[in-house]
C-alpha cells in the first residue's frame, strides 16, 4: 500500500487551507469543521507522511520547508483536478450545465433577487443554485464555483470582480422609537440607547464600526473606530434585525443599500451620518480554473450593469 493508498483527500485540503489562512481556527470555520477536527487531521496527516508540516505555537501556524513544498505541489494536482471536472462540462452542453455559488445574506437580496430574471433568459439552460450563509467558507472545498463577499474578505489566492462601488454603513431607527428615546447627535450618545447586536457568521459579536465624523479629503480617509454597543437583543439576520428596528425595539447598524426602501418610505431614518463608516465593494470570487465558466461571467455582467457598472472586458 503506498503513501497515498493511506492519505485522505479531505486531510490535504485542510492542510491547504491552513497554508492559507495560517490558522487552525479561520481554516475549520471555512470547512465547517471544529477547531479540534482540523488539529486532528493535520496529526493524522503528519503521522502518515512522517514528516512535520506546520510550527505551531499560540499565536501563530507557520509552514516547515517540507510544508512548503507540498502545499506547492498540492495547489498544482488539485488544479489539475478542477481542469478535468471542467472539461467534462466544457464541449458547450448547457454553457457549462450548472453553476453554484455562496453568498451571504446581503448580497442574495442586493445582487442575486434582482439578477435572475435577466440570467434566466440568457442562460435558460443552467442550473444555477444559491446557497445564502453567511459564515466564512472555502468555496472550492465546498464543491462551489464562485462566491460573493466584500473585498477585504475575499480570500488572497482567488480571482477577484467587484460588483458594486464602496457601501456605506449606517446607524438607523424608527420614528417612534427616536420620538421615545432622543435622536444620537455623537457617538458617545450611543450609550444610552438600546443597539441591536450583531452576530457574526462564525459566531462572535461584531463591534460597530463608525467613522470618526472628519470629513477628509484626497488620500486620507476618515479613521474607523470600533464600538462595543448596549443592547440585550443580539441577531444574525439582516432581515430580522431591519424588521426589529422598524418595530422600534432598538437602533440597527445596518447596510444602507439594504434599507433603502425604508429609508424612502419613513420606516427608519439615519441617525450620526456623518459618522457612516465607508465600506468595501461587493466581490464575486472565484479560483483561477473557474475564470472560463462562461454562465458565471454573464451573471457577473448583469450584475454590473445593474450596478451602473461596466461588463468585464
Amino acid at each position: 500500500m503506498s503513501v497515498f493508498d493511506r492519505i485522505e483527500l479531505a486531510d490535504l485540503r485542510v492542510f491547504l487551507t491552513i497554508m492559507r489562512t495560517r490558522s487552525f481556527k479561520a481554516a475549520a470555520i471555512q470547512l465547517g469543521l471544529t477547531p479540534s477536527a482540523a488539529s486532528h487531521a493535520m496529526r493524522r496527516l503528519e503521522e502518515r507522511l512522517g514528516a512535520k508540516l506546520l510550527n505551531r505555537s499560540s499565536r501563530a501556524v507557520a509552514p516547515t520547508d517540507t510544508g512548503l513544498a507540498l502545499a506547492a505541489r498540492l495547489e498544482e494536482g488539485f488544479d489539475t483536478i478542477g481542469h478535468a471536472l471542467a472539461e467534462i462540462d466544457a464541449p458547450g452542453a448547457g454553457r457549462f450545465g450548472e453553476l453554484r455559488i455562496n453568498v451571504f445574506a446581503d448580497a442574495a437580496h442586493l445582487m442575486i433577487a434582482p439578477a435572475l430574471p435577466e440570467f434566466a433568459r440568457l442562460c435558460p439552460h443552467v442550473k444555477l443554485t444559491v446557497v445564502v450563509e453567511d459564515r466564512p467558507i472555502d468555496i472550492v472545498a465546498g464543491g462551489y464555483d464562485a462566491g460573493i463577499r466584500y473585498g477585504d474578505y475575499v480570500p488572497e489566492d482567488m480571482i477577484a470582480v467587484p460588483l458594486s462601488g464602496p457601501q456605506r454603513w449606517v446607524v438607523a431607527g424608527s420614528p417612534d422609537y427616536l420620538a421615545r428615546h432622543g435622536v444620537p447627535r455623537r457617538l458617545e450618545d450611543l450609550a444610552q440607547h438600546s443597539c441591536l447586536q450583531l452576530l457574526l457568521g462564525d459566531n462572535s459579536s461584531y463591534r460597530w464600526e463608525l467613522s470618526s465624523g472628519a470629513s477628509g479629503s484626497g488620500a486620507h480617509k476618515p479613521a474607523k473606530r470600533g464600538i462595543r454597543v448596549p443592547g440585550l437583543i443580539t441577531i444574525n439576520d439582516t432581515a430580522t434585525t431591519i424588521t426589529a428596528a422598524k418595530a422600534g425595539v432598538g437602533l440597527g447598524y445596518l447596510l444602507e443599500s439594504r434599507i433603502a426602501a425604508e429609508l424612502a418610505e419613513g420606516s427608519l431614518r439615519v441617525v450620526l451620518d456623518e459618522f457612516a463608516a465607508r465600506g468595501e465593494p461587493f466581490h464575486m470570487y472565484y479560483s483561477s480554473r473557474r475564470h472560463n465558466h462562461p454562465a458565471l461571467r454573464t451573471l457577473v455582467d448583469i450584475i454590473r450593469r445593474q450596478q451602473s457598472l461596466g461588463e468585464l472586458r
